[in-house]
């Protein structure tokens, strides 16, 4: 009710055959060899983000990670060539979100999908804004194929594009899965950096080891596609993060057909809500699951965790496609923005958490930023 006014048939919202088609063609963008084929282009862009940074300035922090990990899609994905102003894009999401991402009661009612949503109809203007990019990103890329079919990028736009046909995808499709990956793709990873970089200011203790790991291994290592296996103390925090705040924090499903776990029935199409945001915090899962404690995902540690115990990609055949993906981005954004800066919290840093299909900070995540001054 919520998502596919959005993304429509997109791989996230996608059910059945749709579904299949969708995963089956983005699943070559997504193999290890082409995500570690990205590592530069995430360098290079996080390079260039972070040359915009003025020591002590006080910046929107989770803005910025919006901004920074659009640039880094746009540049890996679709090699740079998306349609629109990139300029306005943070707000614009930020917008979408706002008035789209909302559960509406007549949702709650499971009133007909055609009867208006007041709740959103001031967001039909971005939805459409969106769509134009989208449209007009398709075009560019098709004119360049028939320009130069040998030049053209062969990433995420290029194989959709190959994909569409009676035995593939539609081009309806093709826009909602771009769409999916220019909006959540990027939102997710945006809001996770985001906590994390709050999680450190609040807790020194656990941010020094990261900085001290990042410069050993900055000053030896060029390659940024080994970064991830190389800084575990980097990927603690972050998968700590991700446990405070999962950027989406209630996954939905609804039974196919009627079903029984121990005494509860589960009638076809009920509401079955499983929230990574409560077992994420579960007291006879954790300890201490209210604190930031980056060692329960250490090397030794982090195998004794449950499967279904952490779910920040959720799980099962629908598991989220850019996982690693993801983590090998926030690795290399956390690596230069930690031995570059730090990030402290000021009196306005008092952040909320809330859920507009990702878990967001009220009121923005306001810090000071101070050019480290390394040994």
């Amino acid at each position: 009710k919520i998502l596919r006014p959005i993304l429509r048939d997109g791989l996230l919202t996608a059910e059945g055959e749709v579904w299949r088609r969708s995963r089956k063609a983005m699943a070559p963008v997504f193999t290890p060899r082409n995500i570690f084929g990205f590592a530069p282009a995430m360098l290079k862009r996080t390079l260039e983000f972070a040359e915009g940074y003025v020591d002590g300035s006080v910046r929107d922090i989770a803005h910025d990670m919006t901004m920074l990990t659009y640039e880094i899609l746009a540049e890996t994905l679709f090699s740079g060539e998306i349609a629109g102003e990139k300029g306005t894009f943070a707000q614009d999401i930020d917008r979408l979100l706002e008035t789209m991402g909302r559960v509406d009661p007549l949702d709650l009612l499971r009133a007909p999908d055609w009867l208006p949503r007041l709740t959103r109809i001031r967001g039909r203007k971005t939805m459409a804004y969106f769509r134009g990019i989208v449209s007009e990103t398709v075009r560019m890329r098709e004119d360049r194929l028939k320009r130069d079919p040998e030049g053209a990028p062969q990433d995420f736009l290029t194989l959709l594009l190959k994909a569409e046909g009676p035995q593939g995808l539609t081009r309806g499709e093709i826009e909602d899965n771009i769409i999916t990956f220019i909006g959540a793709g990027h939102e997710t990873t945006a809001r996770a950096l985001g906590w994390t970089l709050y999680c450190l200011a609040e807790a020194p203790w656990e941010r020094e080891p990261v900085e001290q790991e990042i410069d050993a291994v900055l000053a030896d290592e060029p390659d940024p596609a080994k970064w991830l296996e190389r800084l575990p103390l980097t990927r603690a925090v972050f998968e700590e993060a991700l446990r405070l705040y999962p950027p989406a924090p209630s996954i939905n499903r609804e039974p196919i057909e009627p079903e029984t776990f121990k005494s509860l029935y589960i009638p076809p199409r009920a509401a079955v809500l499983v929230m990574p945001w409560v077992v994420h915090r579960h007291r006879k899962l954790w300890v201490e699951p209210d604190a930031f404690i980056p060692a329960r995902f250490h090397p030794g540690n982090r195998e004794t965790i449950d499967r279904f115990q952490y779910l920040p990609f959720g799980a099962g055949p629908r598991i989220c496609i850019g996982a690693s993906f993801a983590m090998q981005e926030a690795i290399i954004a956390l690596a230069v923005l930690l031995s570059r800066f730090r990030f402290d919290t000021v009196a306005e840093t008092r952040p909320w958490p809330v859920q507009k299909l990702t878990t967001q900070p009220e009121g923005g995540l306001p810090m000071r930023v101070t050019r480290r001054k390394r040994q």
